[in-house]
């Protein structure tokens, strides 16, 4: 059975010490299909005493909000449609203030809802309301007072629901997580309640929502609150499976994050120091504060802030390699809790291949062929759920001071599911690095398990002759034509039957290569028929026939020869 949204919720509401209540809140959960489309709705508004109708537009803007909410369409996302009803709400309670009240201040409120959407939180702002979430013991403002202070400890609302004809509501999307609790409260319960004291009421393991609502209440009236005060406690109890499409959606609304420097703290992660740049993307090594785990943190180049290609690109290598479980791809984490666009993989204390070649070359058979199996094994596991890796070259692969290689980059991975999705046909761009990539996936045509191949032959070339098979290029208009120099040029200790197999590995025609990985590595290992000059088998495989015979006329010669010293002894 499919897993749906579950939740607890309580709410509290007291005039206090004033003659009239004008909080309102409420939380709306659908029974039926629209669970699943539209998520349900939490919503807390408090009526500014300022204003002679704030009662009544609080109770206007809960009430309105929920049911228009839940009549936009379905194929709307949770911006538009809030946004719309909101920005029409405002305009409405504006009017009426001057209609009902004679003044542009009649009817204005606070208002901070959320909608809980599969495994997102969205959250719509306004006023000196709040909605705080609390996870694993910490409590968390997540909205922010939009107050102004005067002199004299006075303050005033800098923003409200129909305090002007135009408004602006601050919006953002957070993840969840089971066990989280969302608190919304007015600023009768804030105001005279600290953090400390909240955090001590939501503490217990087991909590009784409605007691810690009221106990919260109860607080702030003890503490001589002056004001309404209101409280509404949400718990997410279970949550359907994201799908992926939400995921890249939610992750890809994440800002970029600041500019990170050694000792700084992001989502739970302490910035060790920066393992690489480039004008791209800039790569970090972190401590999980919880964990004490170090990781890598992986963060885009402001300059493609507005790139959505870009961010497409930067997204794509997470789906990638959250799919993958292999010994020989690295692994790709799940951040703790993040607020900022970047990827999270695991930490190995390793240098990229290219590094490796240039101080190892060239390598002997044995380190080759162990580097080869360990690419071609991660190679497996992207080419079994139909993905090409299309950019393998030796910086996008690790090699620890133990020889074990691990697969990095997935930016430019081709799923073919995804193609199929997205229906793409004819042309794609070309993809890959210049000098590593098949001559196919520079043109711009489509790449095939065989493109990751003739880069791992390519690979394996360098590693024992320190070059490329077919020399260095600038352009690909330079790789048009080519024609392979045989690796014995650079080194005489390959054996022919190995350089043939290089050579059919980066044949210019894909079809002219392996048909799989496995076939290749078996040609490194022993020699091949087909690569080796019958003049240079053994007679055993040359002519066996002769061989035996040999063999025989041998062992004729030695009996006689040892009858002979028997006699004449």
């Amino acid at each position: 059975m499919t897993a749906r949204l579950e939740i607890d919720y309580a709410f509290r509401s007291e005039a206090g010490v004033k003659s009239k209540n004008d909080d309102t809140c409420n939380v709306y959960l659908p029974e039926d299909q629209q669970l699943a489309t539209k998520g349900a709705v939490a919503v807390i508004a408090d009526g500014v005493s300022s204003s002679e109708g704030g009662g009544h537009a609080s109770q206007v803007c809960v009430s309105s909000f929920i049911s228009d909410y839940y009549s936009t369409p379905e194929s709307w996302t949770v911006k538009t449609s809030t946004g719309k009803i909101l920005g029409a709400l405002n305009r409405w309670l504006y009017n009426q203030g001057q209609n009902l009240y004679d003044s542009v201040q009649g009817m204005v409120t606070t208002f901070s809802g959320m909608v809980i959407k599969s495994t997102t939180a969205h959250i719509m702002h306004i006023g000196d309301s709040r909605i705080y979430r609390y996870r694993n013991g910490n409590l968390e403002q997540l909205t922010r007072d939009h107050r102004v202070w005067m002199s004299n400890n006075r303050e005033f609302l800098s923003r409200a629901m129909g305090a002007d004809i135009n408004i602006d509501i601050d919006y953002k999307a957070i993840d969840i997580k089971t066990d989280d609790i969302f608190l919304f409260s007015t600023d009768g319960v804030h105001d005279f309640l600290t953090n400390t004291e909240l955090k001590d009421i939501l503490q217990p393991q087991i909590i009784n929502l409605q007691v810690a609502a009221n106990q919260m209440v109860e607080t702030a009236l003890n503490n001589s609150s002056n004001d309404n005060v209101s409280v509404q406690l949400i718990k997410i109890l279970q949550l359907p499976e994201e799908s992926d499409a939400e995921r890249l959606k939610r992750i890809a609304d994440l800002p970029f994050p600041p500019d990170l420097k050694p000792g700084m703290k992001i989502d739970g992660y302490q910035i060790i120091r920066e393992l690489h740049a480039s004008s791209r993307s800039e790569v970090f090594l972190a401590l999980e504060m919880d964990s004490g785990n170090k990781v890598v943190l992986k963060t885009p180049s402001i300059n493609y802030r507005d790139d959505p290609d870009y961010i497409d690109a930067f997204l794509h290598e997470e789906w990638v390699g959250r799919r993958i479980n292999n010994a020989h791809v690295l692994r790709i984490l799940d951040p703790v809790d993040r607020r900022f666009l970047y990827n999270v993989t695991e930490y190995v204390e390793a240098q990229s291949l290219g590094q490796w070649i240039g101080d190892n070359t060239p390598v002997d058979m044995q380190q080759m062929r162990s580097v080869a199996e360990q690419i071609a094994n991660g190679l497996r596991a992207l080419h079994r759920l139909e993905m090409v890796h299309q950019d393998l070259k030796p910086d996008n692969i690790l090699i620890d001071k133990h020889g074990t290689i691990k697969l990095i980059d997935f930016g430019s991975t081709r799923i073919a599911g995804l193609e199929e999705i997205h229906n793409n046909s004819g042309k794609v761009t070309p993809q890959g690095t210049l000098n590593y990539a098949a001559p196919e996936c520079l043109r711009g045509e489509r790449c095939s398990f065989a493109s990751d191949l003739f880069s791992l032959g390519t690979i394996l070339y360098e590693m024992l002759t320190s070059k490329l098979p077919y020399g260095e290029s600038d352009t690909p208009q330079l790789r048009k034509h080519l024609t392979y120099t045989s690796a014995r040029i650079y080194n005489q200790e390959i054996p022919t039957w190995v350089d043939a197999a290089l050579e059919k590995a980066v044949h210019p025609n894909p079809a002219r290569r392996y048909d799989t990985l496995s076939e290749f590595l078996q040609d490194l290992k022993r020699p091949s028929p087909n690569f080796i000059d019958p003049s240079e088998l053994p007679l055993l495989e040359r002519n066996p026939v002769r061989f035996w015979q040999t063999v025989s006329v041998i062992m004729v010669l030695l009996n006689l020869l040892l009858a002979y010293l028997l006699i004449s002894s």
